[in-house]
């Protein structure tokens, strides 16, 4: 069992201990030939990484440059994307994945698990809770879940349980609603950044709920408080303008409780498709939410008495549609033709709707249930457009750097919580695409990006990432200009996705 707790230095330390980057030495000085950001080997008792080598397949991959002093990759002009790309697993499912296999009667082999900081704290906080996880010695990516057939009660109820969940909002904003289900004192803390994300949406609609929570008062972020004694049903209305993990976090919860639920949204409800992935996935694991309203509206949902969850035995995580939107952009920046395998038309992820942006930037888009290809004719070029991006926050990222490559100019709207991500997403995509060459008009919920003139990107441009992995995923594709483009921090990209350069450079030329 392992308990972490907030140390007022941590954000240093973990920032300087991700940058898990295999270096292929080609000199004794500290600037190397890069080919991948590889999978770090984070051991569960401590929270460090440890260089790993090469593997043996990335040699033959595109040759990016890290620059160890600096803690910064150069990712080299990339004239084409051009092959084939497995996905690994979706944060979003992986993390609901395993917390529902924790609450469902019987056990769950979940595979394709995604490797990643987010996942490990999800991972972490199970251990310390006392749920019992047994990895797979054969296969990384698969784990067995232990259920506990209801809620999670503390393992030591006589102290408080410190629960430390970096800045993985997929663990903390659902952990703080299911362990008040159960029986217990907790307190569920992360990075300073953690600190600044709202959560006092889904503590409101837990208290109407009857639950003894709290978080900072005056400024409705973690830490989280909760002194549980269980919960025997009732009814919460809250908002769906900030997060849409508000809610999927309550609907998870809502099967615990001893008593029928009804949850509503107030005002209007962002990121749709995420409660949609949500609701799909508590069926595979016998839970049936039922929905009244509109789900672009203000829908409410009752989860009756009787649902319980039981384990579907095995689950298998889709590939993750966020990080597909990076390749797919890539093909239609250079006009190669890329497949992402993982996810296709029969995908619950609401982010497989970027290769639809694509499309209607002038690439050409082929739809398999399981993959999604991507290419562009070299005699049409992209043109920029006016999206509503309510339902894809993540993906709209992509879109703002494959729109310094359109003619025109290109409107990302209805992205407001972009500001309350991992870092404030608004201000970050206006300050890099700024100077890439590009002028943006920033509003509060859009922004219109105005591509260089020609299209001609900067070349050697700093990037700054903000401790942000969807910054350094996105803003390597600016590479695709011809230029250097440097990322700081580049193993950052650990939270989700800690494989990304080295599978970019596996299909660039």
């Amino acid at each position: 069992m392992f308990i972490f707790r907030h140390h007022p230095s941590l954000k240093t330390m973990m920032r300087t201990l991700s940058a898990a980057i295999a270096v292929v030495l080609t000199t004794s000085d500290t600037s190397s030939a890069f080919t991948a950001v590889s999978r770090p080997n984070q051991s569960h008792r401590h929270r460090h990484r440890h260089r790993q080598p090469v593997p043996a397949g990335a040699l033959l991959a595109k040759t990016f440059h890290v620059d160890e002093s600096l803690d910064q990759l150069t990712v080299t002009p990339i004239a084409t994307l051009s092959g084939t790309v497995t996905l690994p697993g979706s944060k979003s499912l992986s993390n609901r994945c395993l917390l529902l296999a924790a609450l469902s009667d019987g056990d769950t082999r979940v595979e394709n698990l995604l490797d990643s900081d987010d996942i490990r704290y999800m991972l972490q906080a199970l251990d310390a809770l006392g749920v019992p996880v047994a990895r797979d010695p054969d296969d990384p990516a698969a784990v067995t879940v232990e259920g506990r057939a209801g809620p999670i009660d503390s393992p030591a109820p006589d102290t408080t349980l410190e629960l430390f969940l970096g800045n993985a909002g997929t663990a903390m904003r659902p952990l703080a609603a299911a362990l008040c289900m159960g029986k217990g004192k907790f307190v569920l803390d992360g990075v300073p950044r953690m600190r600044e994300r709202p959560i006092a949406d889904l503590i409101d609609g837990l208290k109407q709920l009857g639950a003894e929570v709290d978080c900072v008062e005056s400024t409705g972020c973690p830490p989280v408080t909760i002194n549980a004694k269980t919960l025997t049903g009732g009814q919460a209305s809250i908002s769906g303008k900030m997060s849409s993990q508000f809610l999927s976090s309550l609907l998870m919860a809502a099967p615990l409780i001893d008593g029928d639920v009804t949850i509503s949204i107030k005002d209007e409800l962002i990121s749709a498709p995420y409660v949609s992935l949500t609701i799909a996935l508590m069926k595979k694991f016998g839970v049936t939410v039922q929905i009244q309203g509109d789900m672009d509206a203000a829908p409410s949902f009752l989860i009756p008495a009787t649902e319980k969850y039981t384990s579907p035995k095995s689950i298998l995580v889709e590939g993750d549609a966020s990080s597909a939107s990076y390749f797919l952009a890539g093909a239609a920046i250079t006009g190669g033709t890329v497949t992402v395998r993982g996810c296709g038309s029969d995908s619950v992820q609401g982010d497989v709707a970027f290769a639809d942006v694509m499309e209607r930037m002038g690439a050409t888009v082929t739809w398999a249930p399981e993959s999604i290809t991507v290419t562009r004719d070299p005699n049409t070029k992209l043109k920029g457009v006016d999206v509503d991006c309510g339902k894809i926050p993540d993906a709209a990222m992509t879109l703002a750097v494959a729109a310094l490559f359109a003619e025109g100019p290109t409107t990302i709207r209805n992205v407001y919580s972009w500001r309350l991500k991992e870092t404030e997403r608004m201000k970050a995509i206006v300050a890099e695409c700024t100077k890439l060459g590009a002028t943006v008009e920033e509003f509060e919920d859009y922004c219109v990006i105005h591509p260089p003139e020609g299209n001609e990107i900067k070349d050697n441009v700093v990037i700054e990432t903000y401790d942000d992995h969807r910054m350094a995923m996105t803003f390597s594709l600016a590479a695709c200009g011809g230029v250097n483009i440097i990322i700081r921090d580049p193993g950052c990209t650990a939270k989700t996705f800690p494989t990304y350069f080295e599978m970019l450079g596996s299909i660039a030329e």
